[in-house]
Formats: structure tokens, C-alpha cells, sequence
């Protein structure tokens, strides 16, 4: 048996041993001659074998399957014989599990008896509960078909009874207008327009009549939700449609006829309420079609409505080709029948220009009149929609409305306005030259209408647009239009560039004077009055002017001349540069006082902050220029002033002359330079009351440097205090003649020598200082008028102490010039270390000087004290 189940069976019996064979096909091959082949193998020595054990005729085929059968019997018996043993004990095992296995068939056997008796109990409750079930089912469908065809009838007999009221009040007069749907976009104007609202007895009967809408609406929509299918039912047994039931079937043709008449009473309704901004009768109409359940829908069609509408009016007022037909429709008809008539034409030519431009602004006025008109409406429904609630829920309407709409009613109305009339502008401006010009040029004309459409919305709404607040809805409008802004202050920049250029067109040939800064200022005062009346367009026309102004002073200050001729005071008159610069000052000084005045008509902080940073420009620049010249000036006086020091004041009284001489020589050149400035130089100056304050700095720099240098001239004798009295006398009397030569505006005082104040006391005191005794030169009342550093001069000018400029190698000229940059208390200082440098050399001890040193020491005591 090991031997036929190996791996290689004998060659005989691979036939036999292949899966497939099959007896009577090995027959029929056999009879018939024919090699038999089970199956086609893969080995080809395989399929010789086969062929060659299976040819022959029929006894071969017999002997051979004769042998082949003593063999097989042959191998059993040895394979019986060598494993009996195994054969025996696995007999036995099998005898074993035979009894095992009869007593499980039995268990089994009663398990499956167990399993019918159960079956039997359980079957034939369940067939009966399914049987109830079922009938249950069946009741109760028809016990909800029952009740609902009765809540049908019971509300369609309500709605019935509704309807009768609603016709009723619609017949005794308070039925609303005939055919207004949701189109209230922008309605046509009734010739008398019926109002709401109003108190009495009709005003009962219209509430009646709301009220009963809202009633029925609320039945309909009943009606609607039990004719509707519950989402609850088995798809496998879906319900009974009410619709199958005769009784409700027949009810249907009135149900539907209702829910028309009430739409139309609710559509009627919020037409009228939104025209005349009757919220009471808004509010009933939104009741309505919230009980029919179709509120998001109407709101959302009301939005669309108008907001297609304001779409359509804006195109339809920026058709060029719709302009160019009205405009010719009011042109006078041409009697001539020779005139060629061309093709419409879509830009106007010179003649018939202001009739296009009045058909334009015409449209842009009806234009603004719908937009505030439909804006109205817009916020008019969203202030019923947020006030309106649900009494059950308290849920506002809007919050219903929102479910269908992505931003509130007013959002929407805004950003489609806005975006709308940057689109249309932009696409009209550019296809059509004339808009482009028409609406640039007339910004302002444009702008005004925009305010006139703020503040009809103002009252119904909460946008605001004043000076000092713009709401965030009027900026986004205003910025759909930034494009004709942009031109409008274009042009207005290049205005001013143009007044300025004119203004300094002459060059340094013909400089410009005051009237050319006046006409400049003039000009920007204009523009910014163009756009005064809006608070955003005046803020950025100011910026411009101060990029205007910077420009205009810039180009003043490049025509300025600097070389020496606009220093020089040789004389006998005032030299070209030096008029130039004046003309140029001049210039500025008017340009500034024009806008000065300017600032005080704005009460924006931030415009006059523009036009207040537009002076503070202008004035250093004109306080700027005259410096050179006046630098020359205080160089000129001081050269003058110092040639004192070369008069003899040391003669004795015999040889000196009196009080009555003639002045010294070099204050006639400074009276004859004074008259020459006053004539030549601050004369070609036109700057009001700054030339007054020129005039009296001059003279406090002449009084200042003429005290300084007086207080030092060493030596004084009696008849050179005389010289120097009289002197100074001549100086007063040109001073004043100086100082009251200035011009003065109508109502003001004309100046006095007394004005300069300080110096010209200091002068006054000097006088009678020359002639006082020593010992009282340190009393308190000295002080009253003079400096200290006066008073000390004069003490060390008779005392034979060295003056500080002495002790330091300076020339008088170098030490005023010193004093005239320092501090007093720098000066005193100064007098304090001369002194204490002799005490500390051994020179105050003799010829008297300690009684000097004494002196000065008490009045630097006495001017640290004050």
C-alpha cells in the first residue's frame, strides 16, 4: 500500500491514480484501440508511459488489469499481516466512539423535541399580537386621519369665517390699493396717495382688517402643514394624503383662492408701508407672512427688489446714449431742410453743451431722490424686522429673515450702492469724455447732492454726516465716487501751482510784491471755500494747500539774492538786490496775513491745523530773509558808534565847548545813516506791524550799543560830559524822529522813542550820571534806571582802575560786542574778576582806588541783591 501511495507510483498505475479516471471512458478507449489519457501532465516521460502501458487489444488490456489486481491483493495482505496490531487497537477505539456517539444522538434528539414544544408556544402568540398589531396599526391611522381631516374642516370653516371679515372690512372702505406687489423698488408717483394710520374710526376698521390677515394667514399655513406629510411615517406604509379625502379635496379650490387673496393683501400692505414709512402696517404685513411661513422669502425678495432698482436708476442715469436723446429732445427743432441731419451723437458739441449738462444733473437729482427713497425703505424694514417677535418665542424677526440672507438689509443696500456707483461712474467716465469732464469739473455740485441725500436719510436712519462725525456707510459711498475726487483736486492743486507760478512769473526783472502774494493766497482761500461745505473734501484740499504753499515759498526763497549788494548800506540809495529781497518779503508777508485771516472762517480743527502749518511756513521764511540785511545794519551802527572812542572827552571846560555845539562827527553819520535806513531800506518793506517791531529793535540796538560805548569812553573830563550830553541829546532827538517815522496802521498809536523802553531809560539815567558826585555814584537810587554793568563802567571810567577790556588786551569795539552776547550775569562777572585781579597786584592801594573798588563793590552787592 506504501508502495501505490508514493510520491513516483509504478508506471502501470499512474492511469489509475490520476483524479480523473473514470471506468467506462478507460472501457470505451480499450474497446476502441485507443490510448487512454485522463489528463494532459506537464512531464512528457509521464504521457509515454501512458501510452505505451495502454495500447494493445482487449484480452492484453484484461490479463494486464488481472495481474495488476493479484499484485494489489498481494501488497494488502503483506500490509495487513505487518501492522495487525495497529489495526486491532484502532478497531477497538472505533467500537468505543460508536457508544459515545449513539448517546449524544440521543441528547440531541431531545433537545430538537425540547426546541418543537417551544416553537408551538411561542408561534402562535406572536401570530396573534402581529395580527392585533397590525389592527392596531390600522386604527390608528385612520384614528389620525379622522382627526386630522377634523382639524382640516374645523380651521378651513375658521378660514372661511376670516376671509368673510377681511372682504367685509376691504368693503366698507379700508381695503388697501389694488395691484401693488413686492415691486417697491421705486414707485410710480400716485397722483393721491392713500394714507395709513390714521386716527378714528377707519383706523379701528384697518386694524381689523390687519388683524383678521394674520388670523387667516396663520389658519392657511395650518391648513399647508396638515395637508403636508408627516416626516415620522414609514417609508413602507406611508399615510394617507388628506387630499384622497372627498370632503377635504372639495375644500382645496377655497384654501387656494384664500392663500391668493392674502398674499396679495400682504403684498398690497408692505407696498403701502414701505412708501409711506407706516411701520404699523409694515409690522401687520411681516405678521402675515411670517404666519404663512414665508417671511425670509419676502424679505429677500423686498431686498432684491430694491436693490435692483437703485441698480437700474443708476445705470439708467449715466446712459450716455439715454442723455444724448433727451437732450436732443429738447433742443429747438432746425426749420431749415438743408441742414444735414447726421446719425444721434453721443458727445455734445459747443453749442448744445449746457443742455446736456442741465439733462445730466437733472438725472443725478432724480438719481439721489430714488436712492434716499429706496434707502428709507431699506432701513424702514430692517428696524420692523428687529422690533417685530415672535409672542411665543420672543425671537425677532430678523433673526428669521437672516436664515435666508447672508448680512443684515442695510449692509446689503450699502455695499450694493456703493459698489454699483464706483462701477457705473468708472465705465460711463471712461466711455464718455463729457461725464468724465462734467462730473470732475462739478465735483463739488456732485458732492452737495450726496449731502442732500445724507440728510433725507437722516431722519429714517442712523447715518450721520456732519463736520465732526461721518458714518462708516457715508465714507464707503463717497469713496465709489474717489475717482471724480481725484481729478477735482487735481485740478485744484494745479490751480494754485498756476496762481504761483504767475505770482513769480516776472522773475528777479519784475519780482512780485504784495499784490502777487495776496492773489496767490486769494486763490487758495477760494479753493479751500469750494470745498467747505464737506468735511472730508475740505481736509484734503488744506493738505494740499500746504504742499501748494511749501512749493510756493520754496521758489521765493530760490529767487532771494545773497550776495554782498544785499548787505551793503553805502548808499545814497537802497541797491536792486536789496529791493528784490524786500518785493520777495513783501510777497510772503501777504501771502501769510491773507491765509492767517483764512484760518479763522474754519471751525475744523483739522483744517486750520493745514492752514495754521501753511503760515508757520510762510512767516520764518519772511522773518528769514530781512536777516542778512539787518545783520548789515547792526554791523554798520556798531562800526559808527564805535569811532566815539576817537572824540577827545578829556579836554578841560575852558577848552571844551558847551552844551549848544555842534554834534560829533560820528553821530552825524549815524543820524544820516539811521535816515537812510528808514528811507532807503525799511521803506521798501510793506509788512504792517512787523515793520514797527524792525524800527524799534534798530533802536534799542542803537540806544544798547551807544550806552555800552559811552559808558566806557576814558578819559571824561567836565567838558567832554558836556560833548557827551549833548551828544546824547542829538541821538534822542534823531531816534525819536526815527522811531515816529514808522508806519502805522488806521487806529493804531504811532510810535515814540518812550516804547523802546529799557534802553531808553538807560539813556535817560546816563545823563544826569555824568555830573553826579563819586561818593554817590553806589546809592540805591542810581540803579532805578541804569544796568549795573553801566553804573560800574562809569565808576572804574573815573577811578584810575583798568576797565575789564584793559586787563584783557580787547578793543572797545571787541568788548561791546562781548557784553552784547553775554549774560548779565556773565557781564558782572566779568567786572567782579578785573576787580579782585588789581586788589590781588598790589593796584588798589594807592591814589585813591580803594574808595572806587569800595563803590563797585557795593553796587555788585546791590545787583546780586535784586
Amino acid at each position: 500500500m506504501a508502495a501505490i501511495s508514493s510520491t513516483h507510483p509504478p508506471l502501470d498505475y499512474s492511469v489509475f491514480l490520476a483524479p480523473s479516471f473514470d471506468v467506462n471512458e478507460y472501457c470505451n478507449a480499450a474497446l476502441a484501440g485507443e490510448v487512454y489519457n485522463p489528463e494532459r501532465t506537464k512531464d512528457p516521460a509521464v504521457d509515454t508511459r501512458v501510452a505505451a502501458a495502454d495500447k494493445g487489444d482487449v484480452g492484453v488490456a484484461l490479463a494486464r488489469l488481472q495481474a495488476g489486481m493479484e499484485d494489489v491483493g498481494k501488497q494488502l495482505r503483506e500490509t495487513i499481516t505487518t501492522h495487525h496490531e495497529a489495526l486491532l487497537t484502532r478497531a477497538a477505539n472505533v467500537s468505543q466512539l460508536s457508544g459515545s456517539l449513539a448517546s449524544v444522538r440521543h441528547g440531541l434528539d431531545e433537545v430538537s423535541s425540547s426546541v418543537d414544544k417551544l416553537r408551538s408556544k411561542v408561534r402562535a402568540p406572536y401570530t396573534t399580537l402581529s395580527t392585533h398589531v397590525a389592527r392596531l396599526e390600522s386604527l390608528q391611522c385612520a384614528s389620525d386621519l379622522l382627526r386630522r381631516t377634523a382639524r382640516f374642516v374645523l380651521v378651513a370653516r375658521r378660514l372661511e369665517v376670516q376671509m368673510q371679515e377681511v372682504e367685509r372690512c376691504r368693503l366698507d372702505g379700508s381695503g388697501l390699493a389694488e395691484g401693488v406687489g413686492l415691486g417697491v423698488g421705486l414707485p410710480a408717483e400716485p397722483s393721491a396717495p392713500k394714507r395709513r394710520g390714521l386716527p378714528g374710526a377707519k383706523g379701528e376698521e384697518e386694524g381689523e382688517k390687519e388683524r383678521a390677515l394674520a388670523k387667516a394667514a396663520l389658519s392657511i399655513a395650518e391648513l399647508e402643514t396638515l395637508l403636508a406629510p408627516s416626516g415620522e411615517s414609514d417609508a413602507e406604509d406611508p399615510p394617507v394624503d388628506l387630499r384622497e379625502v372627498h370632503v377635504i379635496s372639495a375644500q382645496l379650490p377655497a384654501i387656494s383662492t384664500a392663500r391668493s387673496r392674502v398674499q396679495e393683501e400682504m403684498d398690497s400692505m408692505i407696498g403701502e408701508g414701505l412708501e409711506h414709512s407706516n411701520q404699523t402696517l409694515l409690522a401687520s404685513a411681516l405678521q402675515t407672512a411670517y404666519n404663512l411661513h414665508v417671511l425670509p422669502d419676502v424679505v429677500r425678495s423686498l431686498l432684491d427688489d430694491l436693490t435692483d432698482a437703485v441698480e437700474q436708476r443708476i445705470r439708467e442715469a449715466l446712459n450716455i446714449t439715454s442723455i444724448a436723446k433727451e437732450a436732443g429732445a429738447k433742443e429747438p427743432a432746425n426749420t431749415s431742410s438743408y441742414i444735414y441731419r447726421s446719425r444721434m451723437r453721443t458727445e455734445p458739441t459747443n453749442a448744445n453743451a449746457p443742455q446736456w449738462a442741465g439733462v445730466l444733473w437733472a438725472r443725478l437729482e432724480r438719481l439721489v431722490a430714488d436712492m434716499a427713497t429706496c434707502c428709507i425703505k431699506v432701513y424702514t424694514l430692517e428696524k420692523v424686522l428687529k422690533l417685530k417677535k415672535d409672542p411665543v418665542t420672543q425671537k425677532p424677526f430678523m433673526d428669521e429673515a437672516m436664515t435666508v440672507l447672508e448680512h443684515e438689509p442695510s449692509y446689503t443696500f450699502w455695499t450694493t450702492l456703493s459698489g454699483t456707483l464706483e462701477t457705473q461712474t468708472r465705465d460711463s467716465a471712461q466711455a464718455s469724455p463729457f461725464l468724465q469732464q462734467s462730473l470732475s469739473s462739478g465735483y463739488p455740485r456732485l458732492l452737495r447732492l450726496f449731502h442732500d441725500f445724507f440728510s433725507k436719510i437722516a431722519v429714517h436712519t442712523d447715518t450721520v454726516y456732519t463736520q465732526t462725525h461721518q458714518s462708516p456707510e457715508t465714507v464707503l459711498v463717497l469713496r465709489s465716487i474717489s475717482s471724480f475726487e481725484t481729478s477735482f483736486l487735481t485740478r485744484s492743486t494745479n490751480r494754485m501751482n498756476d496762481a504761483a507760478s504767475f505770482a513769480l512769473s516776472g522773475g528777479t526783472r519784475d519780482p512780485p510784491g504784495a499784490n502777487e502774494g495776496v492773489a496767490f493766497a486769494r486763490t487758495v482761500g477760494n479753493e479751500l471755500d469750494s470745498a467747505r461745505f464737506d468735511p472730508l473734501l475740505v481736509r484734503t484740499v488744506a493738505k494740499n494747500v500746504v504742499k501748494a504753499v511749501e512749493g510756493f515759498v520754496k521758489r521765493v526763497e530760490n529767487m532771494v539774492v545773497t550776495d554782498h549788494s544785499a548787505t551793503t548800506l553805502l548808499g545814497p540809495t537802497s541797491t536792486p538786490a536789496q529791493r528784490i529781497n524786500a518785493s520777495l518779503t513783501n510777497t510772503l508777508y501777504a501771502a501769510w496775513a491773507q491765509l492767517n485771516k483764512v484760518q479763522e472762517d474754519y471751525s475744523s480743527e483739522a483744517v486750520r491745523s493745514a492752514i495754521r502749518y501753511a503760515c508757520n511756513t510762510i512767516k520764518p521764511s519772511y522773518l528769514r530773509l530781512p536777516e542778512p540785511l539787518f545783520g548789515g545794519i547792526r554791523r554798520e551802527i556798531g562800526s559808527i558808534l564805535q569811532r566815539l572812542h576817537r572824540t577827545d572827552f578829556g579836554k578841560p571846560i575852558a577848552d571844551g565847548a558847551g552844551v549848544g555845539g555842534a554834534p560829533s562827527p560820528y553821530l552825524k553819520d549815524l543820524v544820516d545813516k539811521l535816515a537812510f535806513i528808514r528811507s532807503e531800506l525799511l521803506s521798501n518793506y510793506v509788512v504792517g506791524e512787523l515793520s514797527r517791531d524792525w524800527t524799534l529793535a534798530i533802536a534799542r540796538h542803537v540806544l544798547r550799543l551807544f550806552v555800552h560805548h559811552a559808558s566806557i569812553a576814558r578819559p571824561l573830563g567836565e567838558s567832554g560830559k558836556l560833548k557827551l550830553t549833548s551828544d546824547m541829546t542829538e541821538l534822542e532827538f534823531a531816534l525819536g524822529s526815527f522811531v515816529s517815522s514808522a508806519p502805522c496802521e488806521k487806529g493804531r498809536e504811532r510810535l515814540r522813542i518812550e516804547m523802546v523802553d529799557d534802553e531808553y531809560r538807560a539813556l535817560r539815567g546816563f545823563r544826569p550820571l555824568l555830573f553826579v558826585e563819586t561818593p554817590s555814584l553806589a546809592d540805591d537810587t542810581q540803579l532805578e534806571n541804569l544796568p549795573p554793568l553801566i553804573l560800574l563802567h562809569h565808576i572804574l571810567v573815573r577811578s584810575p582802575l583798568k576797565l575789564p577790556h584793559e586787563l584783557h588786551g580787547w578793543t572797545e569795539a571787541e568788548y561791546v560786542r562781548w557784553v552784547d552776547t553775554h549774560s548779565e550775569s556773565e557781564r558782572l562777572q566779568l567786572v567782579r574778576d578785573a576787580l579782585e585781579k588789581q586788589e590781588t597786584g598790589g593796584e588798589v592801594g594807592a591814589d585813591g582806588r580803594k574808595e572806587f573798588v569800595d563803590l563797585a563793590r557795593k553796587v555788585l552787592g546791590d545787583a546780586e541783591g535784586q
